[in-house]
């Protein structure tokens, strides 16, 4: 159980699980074996979670830029997926992890696409960890994508281009249905967000660490957590006018 303040817990938690190639390589092992190992590391990372009372957890899996790989490792990196839905189902159901997934997963080949589905399905009545990977993901692509379904509503005449607000923008992002991420942790040392929920995390505490994915554990987990914890978030305002915002984060 977690020893943390459940007032310090980040509800979201969103990973970019960098260093799977690096891994590998330092052990002068192909680089599918270090993303087989850090699929690997996913469900440790899950019963953490679940351990430390965050209730969402968003893992930027394969970004849109991915595609740009070598094809051989893009084949593998798809067959690795659904080896990872048709072998982790049992799991998520034991822990109570819902899965869900954000991306224009309509371009996933059809075998990884129809896995998707339906682990999503089998573990919607889930209730403990909200689990949503991030599968042909790009953070510009998703605003591009809310521009067009706004722009088709004002078409309609069923949204006024003066009704638009920050909000409106929000709940047609692909995340509309979960809150925003109170902390995102990257691992391996890279210092950037590398297109990964560009509106989301806008008062978003960020944690680096040196660690590669592959061996980021429970314990790496808990540490980002206490760090995150011994932050003052201001979204921007001064203590004392920062008002109703923290209750709603």
């Amino acid at each position: 159980m977690s020893i943390t303040s459940p007032s310090k817990v980040p509800r979201h938690t969103a990973i970019i699980m960098d260093g799977n190639g690096r891994w590998a390589k330092e052990r002068g092992w192909p680089r599918l074996m270090g993303h087989e190992q850090g699929a690997g590391n996913v469900e440790t990372i899950c019963e953490a979670c679940i351990n430390e009372g965050v209730e969402y957890l968003t893992l930027y899996a394969f970004s849109t830029e991915n595609w740009r790989r070598p094809t051989h490792e893009v084949a593998g990196l798809m067959l690795l997926l659904e080896r990872f839905l048709s072998e982790k189902v049992a799991m998520m159901n034991k822990n109570g992890v819902r899965l869900a997934a954000i991306g224009r997963i309509a371009d996933l080949p059809g075998p990884a696409r129809k896995r998707l589905e339906q682990a999503i399905e089998e573990t919607a009545h889930n209730t403990r960890l909200t689990l949503t990977l991030a599968l042909n993901y790009g953070g510009r692509d998703e605003i591009v994508d809310a521009v067009r379904s706004i722009a088709t509503e004002v078409l309609k005449r069923t949204l006024e281009p003066d009704q638009i607000t920050a909000k409106t923008i929000t709940d047609h992002l692909y995340t509309r249905m979960m809150p925003d991420p109170d902390l995102l942790i990257r691992t391996s040392g890279e210092m950037r967000i590398s297109n990964f929920l560009l509106w989301q995390l806008s008062y978003t505490e960020i944690h680096v660490t040196r660690k590669l994915w592959p061996d980021f554990g429970a314990e790496d987990l808990h540490t980002a957590i206490l760090d995150y914890g011994s932050r003052e978030r201001r979204y921007g305002a001064s203590v004392e006018n920062l008002g109703n915002l923290e209750k709603v984060s």
